[in-house]
């Protein structure tokens, strides 16, 4: 029993990397196969894959960048033209909320790790305040967002929303003001 823990935790995780992904066949997307290329490229959308250590996509993720939450994708296409838009006045900064409006895996585990990774991102970036889906009325959306941590947020006519909390823990802030501290007792001393 302890052999097998110590085995595990000594384990080698795989690591991926995020990357943004110019081209995609629309046609291995399980879930919206009927959005484009175009759709899934204008607007202020964009789309992710996960690399792994072979260098093999092991993930995508398509988004579009809202300031609310969209209950359709018609919905979600005039939300994120409408951020599109006021980006134009905002320096390039897109919608606080990154709506992920489908996801599939191309090798096993890929989507698990595509939501740590995107997850990630987010909570990085210095825009984006909550990370939400539009996910299709499917009991196996429904499963994979809840076993992810995801909380569910409303279901729609033809649409369920799921949010991952991105808030920082409070390790993730002390760690903040350290740096924070350091950097500028770093510049004066210079």
């Amino acid at each position: 029993m302890v052999l097998k823990k110590i085995k595990k935790v000594l384990e080698k995780k795989p690591k991926f990397d995020l990357i943004e992904l110019p081209y995609i066949d629309v046609t291995e997307d399980p879930v919206r196969p009927e959005l484009s290329l175009e759709f899934r490229q204008a607007y202020g959308r964009k789309i992710y894959g996960i690399k792994d250590e072979e260098g093999d996509i092991a993930a995508v993720m398509c988004f579009a960048f809202t300031h609310g939450i969209p209950k359709s994708v018609e919905e979600m296409d005039k939300l994120s033209k409408d951020a599109a838009m006021q980006a134009i006045h905002r320096a390039g900064v897109q919608g606080n909320v990154a709506i992920a409006y489908t996801v599939w895996a191309k090798k096993r585990g890929g989507g698990k790790h595509m939501v740590n990774e995107v997850y990630k991102m987010i909570k990085e970036s210095n825009h984006l305040s909550r990370l939400v889906t539009l996910s299709p009325l499917t009991d196996m959306a429904r499963k994979f967002h809840l076993k992810n941590g995801a909380k569910e947020v409303q279901v729609n006519l033809t649409t369920q929303n799921f949010e991952y909390d991105i808030e920082l823990t409070e390790w993730e802030k002390l760690k903040g003001k350290v740096t924070e501290k350091w950097r500028k007792t770093t510049w004066s001393i210079k």
